[in-house]
């Protein structure tokens, strides 16, 4: 018997003293994920610029409406393109995890943005908010890229990944300019998600532990948790959204493009990578993905009398 309140009494304190140190550090993990440099790409590719690529492309510097530097790279077909696509990195990673996406879209005739997002790459800011703050920064950049190449850019596309994902989504719900969205592998809604990490964290969901966190995080970021949600956003978006999902995906459940797909108006689509995981849908995926990727893009960018090809 008294083994058993040892025990009892052991695993009360062990899951009070994690959930103390997800309240104190909890925060800090939502809104200041690591950040992946360029030195830690050139420990596994050589590729690390347009210019490995032998790309044709421009430094593009954007300041966001609250005032922050944004850095990315812009690759520009020399004649007129099919569009624009605006690539948007996952948590944590930077601007040079989208250069394979930036050589297949421009050997198929689209421009290409790639930028670091706000507290990412060589980005300024303090705090990841999701989309909050990110979509507008989304917006700051198509304005930036109209000012300097107007009808040269042709509709605009969003490819996001994860993070990028419901960025894109969210971004599409409040600018008209966007025309078409690829949302691979994203998330339904920030507290749902946050609660999916916390139980890989300390191996219990509790709801009331992540309340407490994400009100911190929100006082801390200045934004709304509850107005962080690419669910919401596609209820509204009305262009053509392409949800892409690995289906052993142990980081964010590919059910949740399910949901979102479920709940987008058409035109809709979704597309199921078997076997694939959070990271590798382009390795598992391979030509019959890259295939899917052109035909929606060209199918919803490409201007009907275009000659690009």
């Amino acid at each position: 018997m008294l083994t058993s309140l040892y025990l009892i009494g052991i695993l009360l304190l062990f899951s009070l003293s994690a959930s103390l140190l997800v309240l104190k550090v909890g925060p800090l993990i939502i809104l200041q994920p690591r950040r992946f440099t360029t030195e830690d790409y050139r420990q596994r590719t050589d590729i690390l610029s347009p210019a490995d690529l032998h790309l044709p492309f421009v430094d593009i510097s954007v300041y966001t409406r609250d005032g922050m530097k944004l850095a990315g790279w812009f690759v520009l077909r020399p004649t007129q393109a099919r569009g624009t696509i605006i690539y948007l990195h996952g948590l944590g990673d930077n601007k040079i995890s989208g250069l394979p996406i930036a050589k297949l879209f421009h050997d198929h005739h689209y421009n290409i943005c790639l930028f670091d997002s706000r507290r990412h790459g060589d980005s300024e800011g303090g705090f990841c908010t999701y989309g909050y703050h990110e979509k507008w920064d989304v917006g700051a950049i198509i304005s930036a890229l109209e000012r300097s190449y107007g009808a040269r850019l042709g509709k605009i596309g969003l490819f996001g990944a994860s993070m990028g994902a419901a960025v894109a989504l969210q971004e599409a719900e409040i600018d008209p300019r966007v025309a078409a969205v690829v949302a691979e592998a994203c998330f339904t809604d920030l507290r749902t998600i946050s609660l999916d990490y916390q139980k890989r964290l300390i191996k219990v969901r509790w709801k009331f532990l992540g309340d407490l966190v994400m009100r911190r995080a929100e006082r801390l970021a200045d934004f709304e948790a509850d107005q962080v949600s690419p669910l919401k956003a596609v209820e509204a978006v009305r262009i053509p959204l392409l949800f892409v999902h690995g289906t052993r995906d142990s980081f964010i459940d590919h059910r949740y493009s399910e949901i979102l797909y479920q709940s987008a108006r058409d035109p809709k689509e979704v597309y199921f990578i078997k076997g694939a995981y959070h990271n590798d849908t382009w390795a598992v995926g391979g030509s019959e993905y890259v295939e899917k990727l052109l035909s929606f893009f060209d199918r919803w960018l490409s201007p009907t009398d275009s000659t690009s090809s």
